[in-house]
């Protein structure tokens, strides 16, 4: 079970030793890893510091996701339309 409080998306790089990683419901939480198990790894610890900075400026934090999701997403080719 993965133990996240909000969605992550985990996109592929055009570099395969590094993925991205974002959560759509927390804003400016992002980050790197060089695999997807790496990925979830970094995003449960690293959303638990993103709150907890939030939290210190004062900034609203969003609920969590009742039901997060993870999707894994491959890379852009270059010169692709976003």
């Amino acid at each position: 079970m993965l133990d996240l409080p909000y969605s992550l998306i985990i996109e592929a790089t055009e570099d395969p030793t590094f993925f991205g990683f974002y959560s759509p419901d927390l804003e400016g939480f992002t980050g790197t890893g060089h695999s997807i198990e790496d990925c979830l790894y970094h995003a449960k610890w690293g959303m638990d510091e993103h709150l907890t900075l939030m939290h210190t400026a004062d900034l609203p934090i969003p609920p969590s996701n009742p039901e997060p999701t993870v999707l894994i997403k491959n890379a852009l080719p270059v010169g692709s339309p976003s």
